[in-house]
């Protein structure tokens, strides 16, 4: 096979997956059969990644790169893409006529994320990047109306309008990169901006265009549509805007922050109040909440700021430490929207009240919570605690003391809402709620979440060091281009 074709062989895949979904829900009544080309495609994604591993290219004139870094995270979104396609099974609360077409902007909406971590160019990153997100604006309204619950269309036009505006911010931002260094392929722009990048007009042109990746990651203040957004999607929307997104935001601001150096104290000043306010404010609203989505959402918020500590460090441990913990995020928040979604039988939002006797009710679904709960809240041998002792032994190695004891504080916070829900689903009665069944699809995505979190949280080692290998490939492309460099346009 073409070294072409094998490179970009998971983008084809995908590619070629959403054109047959097109075709299918052309006809009446396509549901089961727009699944199950889903189903095929996410599999066949999966096995496309895994083939394509050890492949490096440069494709379309530079503005594509294959490396590890991508391919790792191609690997993810594959296997995320299954996860959340097996969690979307009855899809209770979509409408049902466009249930087809729910299936055909899933796959959209992962082919721009599989895009997104190859591009190394603004303008083919802006395009992945709004291929991911125009399906999601369309998906949050696919919610079905009824009394009492009609608040998908505001959230989606809270999700649009947030979105539009971090999008002008950071395209303003590129503008001011742009002029500074005459190129808009990323590394080339990113090593001629290495001399000024401490200068206000280049901490400004960075900091809006981060501004874009931060609405994707729910830091603060890009954060006032998560909660919103999350309560009136669909559950299983809901789930996939909470884990998928999050990855590729991480991903792309790797590619854009692993160029500064430790010395660029702007950056890293900037980062770290972006990182205590998100962990503050998210973990405090929590607190009030009693919608479970709500409840996540705000954990969300403070999810981002602790990955934000990765940021901070300015160091490839640091960069590793935060692709390593957003992609056990995404298992320890699927763990948790399993359990809403079979916990609200006709798609309805839940409670934290809702929970109550799920050890009774479903053993299984129970022991799923309770690993992705315990798991959010850093408590070992789950990958939440690993992820975030790598993250604060990244951040102290430099020095950054002073956020490391914020960030454990607020860890400290968290701990009580979540206690909350196992409180919850284990110490109150069921009150003569019936038992919940699962089918074997459900049961076999518990099991995998569950092993995948323990997995991440007893054995990192090796996936941590292929993602510090993946980065360091990203700085030492950089500095080739750096050495290459004929210097900064004034």
């Amino acid at each position: 096979m073409p070294t072409f074709i094998m490179a970009f062989l998971p983008e084809l895949v995908l590619l070629v997956g959403a054109l047959v979904l097109f075709f299918i829900c052309l006809g009446e009544d396509r549901v089961r059969q727009t699944r199950k080309a889903a189903l095929v495609t996410s599999f066949a994604a999966i096995i496309a990644c895994a083939l394509c591993m050890g492949q490096q290219a440069t494709l379309f004139d530079g503005a594509h790169c294959v490396d590890l870094f991508s391919q790792i995270l191609k690997l993810v979104f594959a296997i995320g893409f299954t996860l959340i396609l097996i969690l979307s099974d009855e899809l209770a609360d979509i409408r049902a006529d466009v249930k087809a077409e729910y299936y055909l902007f899933l796959t959209i909406n992962v082919s721009g994320l599989v895009m997104l971590v190859s591009c190394v160019e603004i303008i083919s990153l802006m395009i992945a990047l709004e291929t991911s997100a125009f399906p999601l604006y369309m998906m949050v309204p696919m919610r079905r109306e009824r009394a009492g619950q009609r608040s998908q269309m505001e959230s989606a036009i809270k999700y649009i309008m947030f979105g539009v505006a971090a999008n002008g911010i950071m395209l303003f931002g590129l503008s001011y990169l742009f002029g500074l260094t005459g190129t808009t392929h990323l590394a080339t722009m990113l090593a001629k901006l290495q001399p000024v990048i401490n200068s206000p007009l280049a901490v400004a042109g960075m900091v809006m265009t981060f501004c874009g990746l931060f609405f994707k990651l729910a830091v603060f203040p890009f954060h006032f549509w998560t909660p919103d957004v999350y309560e009136g999607s669909a559950n299983e929307t809901a789930g996939l805007i909470a884990s998928l997104a999050k990855v590729g935001a991480v991903a792309v601001l790797v590619r854009f922050v692993s160029l500064a150096s430790p010395e660029h104290h702007a950056i890293a000043v900037v980062l770290t109040v972006f990182a205590a306010a998100s962990m503050f404010y998210g973990n405090l609203i929590a607190l009030l909440q009693k919608d479970f989505k709500r409840l996540l959402g705000f954990s969300g918020i403070a999810h981002a700021g602790y990955a934000m500590l990765g940021f901070v460090a300015l160091d490839d441990a640091g960069y590793a430490a935060a692709l390593f913990y957003i992609v056990g995020y995404l298992l320890m928040v699927l763990a948790c929207f399993v359990v809403i979604c079979k916990v609200s039988s006709d798609g309805r939002n839940v409670s934290i009240e809702q929970l109550a006797g799920l050890h009774r009710r479903a053993p299984l679904l129970a022991l799923t919570l309770v690993v992705g709960v315990f798991s959010l809240a850093g408590i070992p041998p789950f990958v939440g605690f690993m992820g975030k002792l790598t993250l604060l032994s990244a951040a102290f190695a430099k020095g950054h003391l002073a956020l490391v004891i914020i960030a454990v504080v607020n860890a400290a916070i968290a701990v009580y809402y979540y206690l909350g829900i196992i409180r919850e689903a284990f110490f109150r009665d069921a009150e003569g709620q019936p038992a919940i069944i699962l089918n074997w699809p459900t049961r076999a995505l518990c099991v995998a979440l569950i092993a995948g979190i323990l997995a991440l949280g007893i054995a990192p080692a090796r996936i941590i060091s292929n993602l510090s290998t993946a980065v360091a490939g990203i700085r030492g492309l950089v500095t080739a281009h750096v050495e290459r460099a004929p210097g900064i346009r004034h």
